[in-house]
């Protein structure tokens, strides 16, 4: 009778922990649980048991997960795993079987990553896009060197609703390719052509609609990388301000045809939030000024190894620019009495990287500390005429979190005391 009463009461006991088993949950529950694991888990979980894969075969679970793929041999589970899945954001890491058999497994593809693709050509692209994939909003072509102007005209015609386009490393895409570009993608919203050496003032005349007669042109661009593009010229610069009026992003890094006057145009992009002047080596003291000038509302600007920018950028950058966020100076020619004339104004500014700054001495660190207050990074790599005692005020700062010395990083937990 003892042992039957004990048996007894322990029941409840156990079933109250049955109940709180994992087993127990609803799959819509599994389904949020398993969304917060990365995608290697995920997979994992699938295997448990049949109650958790289907939990795991949620969509809601992959919800804007992206599939990377070796192409290599035919699976023929693989894409309907993927869609049932709802994946529908793929990056190829190798191929070696055709393009098309992913177009045709994933026919509502919403993201096509390619990059490094080095054996994709302009005939296996083709065969791929041979009819319309209104579902396609991102493709990254970027280094597939074998692609030139004859693939982009396929994308200009099958791929009107594409909205972001990196080419990047694609040296053979020449100004007709930016034609093609202007005359089928007028949903564009970002255009990545680092490096493209053939591109000139032409092609960016076809993008900013400047040959209405042939193109339209992109004119729903937000973003527009355009770095190491050596042939672009202050030209470029016009065709952009008065053709590209929604645009909040521009690189022209290592553009080393572009000079002061270019910045002229520039200055009246009132969208204009982020621009990127990295080793523009015309840009000078005159360029900076004819931008402070302007009605630019800038939160990011980056002018490093621009070695004709001195203290005399850091005045008008205190008069017109000052609600950057972000200021990179890199390796430019400042001084102490140049953050002097700067600092007071910067109420906004929190980042600033100052690395190879070299007169930059423990007084302007500061001044740097008296007054950018919200900085939450700084960067003051080969600054070698700082010490520990300009080290120590910076690290006062009540939003520091980052603090670069060379190849390793002071944060919160190492600041100097």
């Amino acid at each position: 009778m003892k042992a039957t009463s004990a048996a007894k009461s322990s029941l409840p006991a156990a079933m109250f922990e049955m109940e709180r088993h994992i087993s127990c949950l609803f799959p819509e529950i599994l389904a949020i649980i398993f969304s917060y694991l990365d995608v290697k888990d995920k997979g994992r979980v699938a295997q448990v048991c049949a109650a958790w894969r289907d939990a795991s075969y949620h969509k809601s679970v992959w919800r804007g997960v992206e599939a990377k793929l070796h192409l290599r041999r035919a699976n023929p589970s693989l894409f309907p795993s993927l869609q049932t899945r709802g994946i529908k954001k793929v990056q190829i890491l190798s191929l070696r079987r055709s393009l098309s058999y992913v177009i045709q497994g994933m026919p509502h593809i919403e993201s096509l990553n390619l990059c490094g693709c080095f054996n994709l050509t302009d005939n296996g692209l083709g065969h791929a896009f041979v009819q319309d994939i209104p579902s396609l909003r991102v493709l990254n072509l970027s280094l597939c060197k074998q692609i030139t102007d004859s693939s982009l005209g396929r994308i200009a015609q099958y791929l009107k609703n594409l909205e972001v386009l990196e080419l990047g490393g694609c040296s053979n895409i020449t100004n007709t390719g930016l034609l093609l570009i202007a005359w089928g993608l007028h949903r564009l919203k970002s255009l990545n052509l680092r490096s493209c050496r053939h591109v000139s003032d032409v092609g960016i005349g076809h993008l900013s609609g400047m040959t209405r007669s042939a193109a339209e042109g992109c004119l729903s661009l937000e973003k527009l990388t355009l770095q190491d593009c050596q042939k672009l010229t202050d030209l470029s610069l016009k065709h952009v301000s008065k053709g590209l009026n929604k645009l909040t992003v521009l690189n022209l890094s290592f553009c080393g045809g572009i000079s002061d006057a270019g910045m002229i145009h520039l200055s009246h992009m009132t969208h204009l939030c982020s621009l990127n002047l990295r080793s523009c080596d015309n840009i000078s003291d005159t360029g900076i000024m004819h931008l402070a000038m302007g009605s630019l509302r800038l939160s990011g600007l980056d002018v490093s190894f621009c070695d004709k920018i001195g203290d005399q950028s850091l005045a008008y950058i205190a008069q017109g620019l000052y609600q950057l966020k972000s200021l990179s100076l890199c390796s430019c020619h400042i001084s102490d009495d140049g953050i002097n004339r700067m600092v007071r104004q910067m109420h906004e500014l929190k980042t600033l990287n100052i690395g190879q700054c070299v007169r930059i001495t423990d007084k302007g660190l500061e001044l740097i500390a008296d007054h950018l207050t919200q900085l939450t990074g700084i960067d003051l790599y080969g600054c070698t005429r700082i010490t520990k005692r300009g080290l120590e005020r910076i690290t006062q700062l009540p939003c520091l979190k980052v603090l670069n010395l060379g190849l390793w990083q002071m944060t919160e937990s190492e600041r100097v005391r």
